[in-house]
């Protein structure tokens, strides 16, 4: 006999509990009628991952354990149907004082109505962006069910990055493991995360089947790719990336073994690193923008090379009708750069306006002229003409509802090359973790490919070409005051994300002083990155939740 088995890799909302039960229920309706009698949702699926602080209000438990049982009495009438469900179970102690938490992340198997089996997730990640002690306390079990002659082990997630959990199951009678995943993405993490899967089934010598959460959550992305692994660590199938799946996988029971197979078509090939992290934008912008309600996206167009990624991605997830570009020249603005704006817009077919900030600028000017008599022109005008454009699209936002996207890198967030209150100000920070020589290279693999089809080559040349500027003074070039890009983007993912030492860099032969500039730019625009807005998030380390620094504070490394 042939077990069917369906991965249902679905995009849930957190908090959205009856809509994430109901997904849960026509998929696995739909997937009973085409003969299957398993099917895996990703971890925590009735709630959503990462439900963070939500998770101790009894309110949204409550909410959750109601969703539970709307899944197993509308499925019960499904005969012989086994649905893996990924809830939070249990409570806790609070008071003003003291936190004790008495709760699991709980894979549940429903079966006609009935929990046939329940989880607790073991190994609790706290690192990166994971906080799950703080919600969670460890399961100590094992889950092993039966369907039709096959035997099943459950992990979740973290689980199955460690051997004890896939090996108790293994000796608690499992033949193969089902993986319950909310993991979240960064540049490289697919093959990474198969591989460990790989050593996994080495270890235990069973095959697995890798459920994973796709969608995003606020600064964090899930790439789906839902893949199943065969005794031998081969992949035998894998979901698509970057969109809602359904990976059908067999599993059939012989003297030689569990083995595990699926349709030729059912193995999709993991995307180049350019298409994977263009695919990871476009999702969060789509997420961020549609869970949250907004109904369009207003950028400030500067003819530069940041800007002009953020509006092609923009286009690319929610469409050219919902985009609004405003360009503010000022009297440093140069002409090839409201040139090349134009152009832009037309490629891309979106709304276009353009508003001169330069009486604005003067006006200001003329307000501070007594209290700045005598003093020279610095960056304050600099940032004073930053300020102008993010009041006017702020104002733009207020009056029509669409959310201001920002367009500053990682190499600006790093070393506050960007100005509080101005180019900072908006609602979501698409590129906040894109380092400068990648939005070069993101800019140059758009403009050789349409995955969306909304337009090609929606970049002019001449953008990504010309020398970076902020066009706040008179010739103006971003590396009048930074290193080539090349060097302060090595020396922010060494330094920032991998914790390396000042000494350790300037060992392996970059210039001392670029070093100590770098670094020390870092760790005095700590206050600028704590008030910008949230963004997505596609390295290992980003300036986000896996980044937490105090402002004050004298350490160097």
């Amino acid at each position: 006999m042939t077990l069917q088995i369906r991965v249902a890799q679905l995009n849930f909302v957190v908090g959205d509990m009856q809509g994430n039960a109901r997904k849960i229920i026509d998929f696995a309706t739909r997937a009973h009628a085409e003969g299957a009698r398993l099917v895996l949702t990703p971890e925590l699926s009735i709630c959503g991952y990462a439900a963070e602080d939500l998770l101790l209000r009894p309110a949204f438990i409550d909410a959750c354990d109601d969703a539970l049982k709307t899944v197993a009495r509308e499925l019960a009438g499904l005969k012989g149907l086994h649905v893996v469900v990924g809830h939070p179970e249990g409570g806790g102690l609070r008071t003003r004082s003291v936190a004790v938490t008495r709760r699991h992340n709980r894979a549940s198997v429903l079966c006609e109505g009935q929990v046939v089996c329940a989880y607790d997730k073991r190994e609790l990640p706290n690192y990166q962006v994971f906080d799950e002690r703080r919600y969670f306390t460890p399961g100590n079990g094992v889950g092993v069910f039966e369907v039709e002659g096959v035997r099943v082990g459950l992990l979740i997630c973290e689980d199955a990055w460690f051997d004890e959990p896939a090996r108790l199951a293994r000796d608690a009678g499992a033949q193969v493991l089902a993986v319950l995943n909310a993991s979240p993405f960064h540049a490289g993490k697919g093959p990474e995360r198969e591989q460990r899967m790989r050593e996994r089934v080495a270890d235990c010598g069973l095959p697995l089947i890798y459920a994973h959460l796709v969608g995003g959550q606020d600064e964090v992305i899930f790439e789906g790719r839902s893949f199943a692994l065969n005794a031998q660590g081969e992949t035998v199938a894998r979901a698509e990336g970057f969109r809602e799946s359904d990976l059908a996988v067999q599993a059939a029971v012989s003297q030689q073994g569990l083995a595990l197979t699926a349709a030729a078509d059912a193995l999709v090939p993991l995307a180049s690193a350019d298409a994977e992290l263009w695919d990871a934008l476009v999702l969060g912008v789509r997420d961020y923008l549609g869970k949250n309600g907004f109904t369009g996206a207003i950028l400030g167009l500067s003819g530069g090379i940041d800007s002009a990624l953020v509006l092609a991605i923009a286009v690319d997830a929610i469409g050219a009708d919902k985009i609004h570009a405003v360009m503010m020249p000022s009297p440093y603005t140069a002409d090839i750069s409201w040139i090349d704006s134009r152009d832009m817009v037309k490629r891309l077919n979106v709304r276009y306006d353009e508003i001169s900030i330069a009486p604005l600028f003067d006006g200001f000017k003329l307000a501070l002229s007594a209290q700045f008599e005598g003093l020279k022109e610095d960056t304050t005008e600099e940032n004073i003409q930053a300020r102008i454009r993010g009041t006017l699209l702020m104002a733009l936002s207020n009056k029509t509802g669409a959310i201001v996207l920002t367009t500053g890198n990682k190499s600006e967030m790093a070393t506050g090359y960007c100005t509080l209150y101005g180019d900072m100000a908006g609602g979501f920070a698409v590129i906040k973790d894109v380092v400068k020589t990648r939005v070069f290279d993101l800019a140059r693999w758009r403009n050789l490919n349409d995955p969306y089809g909304t337009c090609s080559q929606p970049i002019p040349e001449r953008i990504i070409t010309r020398p970076p500027s902020a066009e706040l003074r008179p010739d103006q070039k971003d590396q009048d005051s930074l290193p080539a890009y090349e060097v302060l983007d090595a020396i922010i993912q060494r330094y920032m994300e991998n914790d390396e030492g000042v000494e350790a860099l300037i060992a392996d032969g970059f210039e001392r002083a670029d070093v100590e500039k770098v670094t020390r730019l870092i760790k005095l625009n700590e206050y600028k990155r704590r008030q910008s807005p949230v963004g997505i998030r596609v390295t290992h380390r980003s300036f986000g939740k896996d980044w937490r620094y105090p402002m004050t504070n004298k350490f160097r490394a």
